[in-house]
């Protein structure tokens, strides 16, 4: 029959009594009866407890309904009623005071008929007390879902309208089977127990506001034990707040934070119930697919329904009250279990360390979480130990903090010694004279550990910037094995940076590594000669010319390492290695040990010429050797202006009377003739005469480099006799002459200008290629096409009366071409429209035309 409900007023209740005692519970009894209290049959209160208010059978009568599953619905037999579900459903008071609601535990059984034969009955058994303290004191201080199946239950309806009141004096209510043996028996071995995280975890959220959690197992037998893991796990503070129901046939209108149903009832979660309700179907294997899963709940799983409740009792030590979430919880929970022993995870450990600098509720039990966290090995690394040095400092555990403090020593160490990323720099050890003994201990101990040459490295390192004085025999020893494998690895590669930083720094800050690793250098020059190439490699090229002070074989090879890294100083480098030696002038083995056969540039022999002492012989310097490479640098070819100048500087230099003592006699010539050149270039009355000092081959270096580079402009610009330039044209090489061509085109096509008046010089060489036009000398091709460019523009282009002067220079040597001159001077000044450009040079004669070459 359909559930029909009556419900009471005020005045419909029984007479009003003062509510139960201290730490008792009110009974309640709803069903469908011929006599209860309303007076008449059908549903309603069969029997109370006296001064069960009004606001209490409300919470009781919503909370007793039931609906069985279709399947089960004409059940009445015992066997078929027992296979009904049962209902246990909890509702605490909400927190704070005033709600009025109180706290009730209501267990439902299916009875099948009524008193008027009609299917669809159930019994409610209440218990229910205005103060959730009171009902706690009532069950014993057990948690709601500990009185599943206990005795106390009943079906039956009462011949009496009024209860007794449970609890107080008469004893705590019965628990049920459920305790925390039973629920790990339960968990042991149960198909889908790895969901109990996402379990736990749902239930969390529920009682932060979250979705409600529906679970769905094969019976509410199953449903009660998985409800009473979460109970058992949660903090006791939540676990006394968490509603619940175990079974309803609609769970989705149910607001518990845990409902229950069986799969005969088809629980369904549709579309629009997915944000406020998450399905565990333990029946069906259907789980959500994530629910986020705190690191408490990961410890809490872990530790397990069979210890958790000690674990409880302990964490009460380290709450304050204001833990609500399950980052709140986290911290005194997993304090709590490494004082019961329980081996904490990573996330465990850095949780308790961060909460302990801020707990300071705790007071000296900041020193006990501390100890236990060490004395379990539970924490490492220098941050946590650091942390945990503080609490047994700030917790007053004097002996706790040193043997930390030690431990944080080695752990520093160690980190440093090994360059660790996170490793910190090391600081002064200050304190107790125990810990500067101990870090001196630590540096023993380790330095006969090491064996990596960054590892010695760093270890005298941290000496140095720690303050800390280990036996000098063992420093010593240190010092010596890394400047021993230092030079024994290197190889002229780069060496890892980090090794090479730390050598660096050690040698700026260690005189005695300083002193080791100058002492196995000595060993290694005198055992090998020619052994300068290790200053060129890691760790010595590390060392600066002031650390060799007082080896001058080191300061030696130092100077010829660093000449061979970077070639450009190695003028200094010489100049510098005489010095040292006491030496005045070079060997020919120091200048190949400087310049490993390479000739000199004209610049570095300018730097040797200027930098070594005139007038020296030198007790290692007479052997020619100086001569030899003198004289190979001045005769080396040049290329250009720069490369002629730096030459001209050398020979300068050379020239002077006590550096020629330096030179080989035909370096000597060479070095004048050079110079005089230089001089007549600059200064010559004659261009013909200058050409002809340039003639002749084979000409030296320097010669050829100034015939090459300033002959032609010279030429150019000096006097010469129209008659002398044909000869001169024909003498001159073919670069030589080409260059000449060129140049005067260029001045040629300049005269045109006005302000560029045409020089005596000029129309010498103007007039002297005129001559060779009409002398028909044989010429290049291409050095014909110039000749006859500088004539057209001088006889076409020039001014008239410069055309008359060219014409009176050239009079004397061929008088036809200076009349042909005249007169196209005559036919420019009798143009009345401008002048008129003649089209060829016919009465000018025409040159020959010869194979590109010589003149």
């Amino acid at each position: 029959m359909a559930a029909q409900r009556v419900r009471l007023g005020a005045e419909d209740g029984p007479p009003m009594t003062p509510g139960p005692a201290a730490g008792a519970v009110e009974q309640l009894y709803y069903t469908s009866c011929e006599r209860g209290l309303s007076g008449f049959s059908g549903f309603q209160f069969n029997a109370v407890s006296p001064g069960v208010t009004t606001e209490a059978m409300h919470t009781v009568e919503s909370l007793a309904g039931y609906d069985p599953p279709r399947t089960l619905a004409e059940s009445e037999t015992p066997e078929q009623l027992a296979r009904c579900p049962v209902t246990l459903c909890f509702s605490p008071a909400p927190p704070g005071p005033g709600s009025g609601q109180g706290t009730a535990l209501v267990n439902v059984r299916y009875v099948g008929r009524d008193s008027a034969r009609r299917f669809g009955n159930y019994f409610a058994h209440a218990l229910h007390s205005p103060s959730a303290e009171d009902f706690a004191a009532a069950c014993g201080g057990r948690l709601a879902i500990e009185l599943w199946g206990s005795p106390v239950w009943t079906s039956a309806v009462s011949a009496r309208p009024e209860l007794p009141t449970l609890g107080g004096d008469r004893g705590p209510v019965p628990a049920g089977p459920l305790d925390a043996r039973a629920v790990g028996e339960f968990l042991a071995g149960r198909r889908h127990a790895e969901q109990l995280d996402q379990l736990l975890a749902a239930a969390f959220q529920a009682l932060a506001g979250g979705p409600s959690v529906v679970l769905v197992d094969r019976s509410t037998e199953r449903i009660a034990h998985w409800f009473a893991a979460v109970s058992f796990l949660l903090p006791p503070p939540l676990a006394r707040q968490l509603s619940f129901s175990t079974y309803m046939l609609r769970p989705t209108r149910g607001r518990h934070h845990l409902i229950g149903s069986v799969p005969e009832a088809r629980p369904e979660i549709g579309p629009d119930d997915e944000d406020a309700f998450l399905l565990f179907d333990f029946a069906a294997g259907r789980f959500p697919e994530a629910v986020p899963v705190h690191h408490v709940v990961r410890l809490l799983t872990r530790i397990g329904v069979s210890s958790v409740r000690s674990v409880w009792s302990w964490a009460a030590e380290y709450t304050d009250g204001t833990e609500h979430h399950p980052g709140d919880w986290h911290p005194p929970v997993a304090a709590a279990a490494a004082a019961g022993g329980v081996r904490l995870a990573r996330p465990d450990v850095a949780a308790v360390l961060d909460w302990l600098p801020g707990a300071a509720h705790l007071g000296t039990t900041r020193a006990v979480v501390a100890r236990d966290l060490w004395r379990g090995r539970l924490a490492s690394g220098e941050t946590q130990l650091d942390a945990l040095a503080r609490a047994a400092r700030d917790g007053g555990d004097r002996d706790l903090h040193r043997e930390l403090e030690g431990a944080l020593l080695e752990t520093r160490l160690r980190a440093y010694v090994r360059g660790a990323p996170a490793a910190v720099a090391p600081e002064p050890v200050s304190g107790s004279a125990e810990l500067l003994l101990k870090a001196v201990e630590l540096w023993e101990r380790l330095a006969g550990e090491a064996d990596a040459a960054r590892e010695r490295a760093r270890l005298l390192l941290w000496a140095v910037d720690a303050e800390v004085a280990p036996p000098a025999a063992q420093r010593a020893r240190v010092c010596r094995e890394l400047a021993a494998g230092l030079l024994r690895s290197a190889t002229g590669r780069t060496p890892d940076p980090a090794l090479r930083a730390d050598v660096k720094r050690l040698l700026s800050v260690s005189a005695e590594f300083r002193g080791a690793l100058l002492a196995r250098l000595d060993e290694l020059l005198d055992g090998r000669a020619g052994q300068h190439e290790l200053f060129a490699q890691f760790p010595a090229e590390l060392l600066k010319f002031e650390d060799l002070e007082g080896r001058p074989l080191l300061q030696e090879h130092h100077l010829l390492a660093a000449a061979e890294r970077e070639p450009a100083i190695s003028a200094q480098t010489l100049l510098r290695i005489l010095e040292v030696r006491g030496q005045t002038l070079p060997d020919g083995a120091l200048l190949r040990a400087v310049w490993r056969g390479a000739p000199w540039t004209h610049r570095e022999a300018v730097r040797l010429a200027a930098g070594l002492p005139l007038g020296g012989t030198g007790e290692r310097g007479g052997d020619g050797s100086l001569a030899e490479w003198f004289g190979r640098a001045v005769q080396r070819e040049v290329t250009d202006e720069a490369g002629l100048t730096t030459l001209l500087d050398l020979c300068g230099l050379l020239d002077a009377p006590e550096r020629r003592a330096w030179l080989a006699p035909d370096t000597v010539a060479t070095v004048r003739r050079t110079l005089d050149l230089e001089t007549r270039l600059k200064e010559t009355p004659d261009a013909a005469r200058l050409a002809a000092d340039f003639a002749g081959d084979p000409l030296p270096a320097p010669v050829r480099a100034l015939r090459r580079l300033r002959l032609a402009g010279a030429l150019a610009a000096a006097p010469v006799e129209p008659g002398a330039v044909p000869g001169m044209l024909r003498d001159l090489t073919f670069d030589t002459a080409d260059r000449y061509l060129r140049e005067l085109h260029r001045r040629t096509v300049r005269a045109r200008e006005r302000g560029h008046p045409v020089t005596e010089g000029l129309l010498g060489h103007v007039g002297g290629l005129a001559l060779a036009r009409r002398g028909r000398l044989r010429l290049p091709e291409s050095h014909a096409t110039l000749v006859d460019r500088i004539v057209s523009v001088a006889v076409f282009e020039w001014r008239g009366e410069d055309i008359e002067r060219l014409a009176a220079v050239v009079r004397p040597h061929d008088a036809d071409v200076a009349d042909a001159a005249v007169e196209l001077a005559r036919e420019r000044r009798a143009a009345t429209k401008g002048w008129r450009r003649l089209t060829d040079l016919r009465r000018f004669g025409r040159p020959g035309r010869g194979p590109e070459g010589r003149a």
